[in-house]
C-alpha cells in the first residue's frame, strides 16, 4: 500500500520507535480483534505475540502515542488508505465490490415511550 499520505503527516520519523507503517498495522490488527481502546492496544502490544511481531522488536508505544496517532495522523488520510485496502483485496479476489450492503436493522426496544408507565407512590 502507498502510505505516503500518512508519512507526510509526520515532521520526522524516529528510527528507534514504531514507524507509521507499523502503527497502521497495529491499529488495523487491533480492530480486526475488536480491540479499540488505546490502553487495551498498548496492553496487547506488551502481551500478545502477534502484536510483538508487528512491532519488529521496537519498543511498545504507550496509549497516548496510539491515541495521538489515530487522532492526529490517521484521521486525515484514513479514507484514502481504506479505499486502497479495498482495491487491493478486490485484486486478490478476497472481496467483490459488485454489491454494497448496509445494515439498517431496527429493533424495537422493550422500554419504549409507549410502554413506560409512571406510577406515583
Amino acid at each position: 500500500m502507498d502510505i505516503t499520505a500518512l508519512e507526510k503527516t509526520y515532521q520526522r520519523i524516529d528510527r528507534n520507535l514504531a514507524s507509521p507503517r507499523q502503527m497502521l498495522a497495529i491499529i488495523v490488527y487491533a480492530g480486526m480483534n475488536h480491540i479499540f481502546s488505546s490502553r487495551r492496544i498498548e496492553l496487547a502490544c506488551r502481551r500478545d505475540i502477534n502484536f510483538m511481531y508487528l512491532l519488529e522488536g521496537k519498543p511498545v508505544p504507550d496509549h497516548t502515542t496510539i491515541a495521538r496517532f489515530r487522532s492526529k495522523h490517521l484521521a486525515s488520510c484514513i479514507k484514502e488508505l481504506f479505499a486502497q485496502m479495498d482495491f487491493m483485496l478486490e485484486d486478490m479476489g478476497a472481496i467483490s465490490l459488485q454489491d454494497i450492503f448496509i445494515d439498517g436493522t431496527k429493533i424495537e426496544s422493550v422500554a419504549n415511550k409507549y410502554k413506560f408507565v409512571w406510577k406515583k407512590s
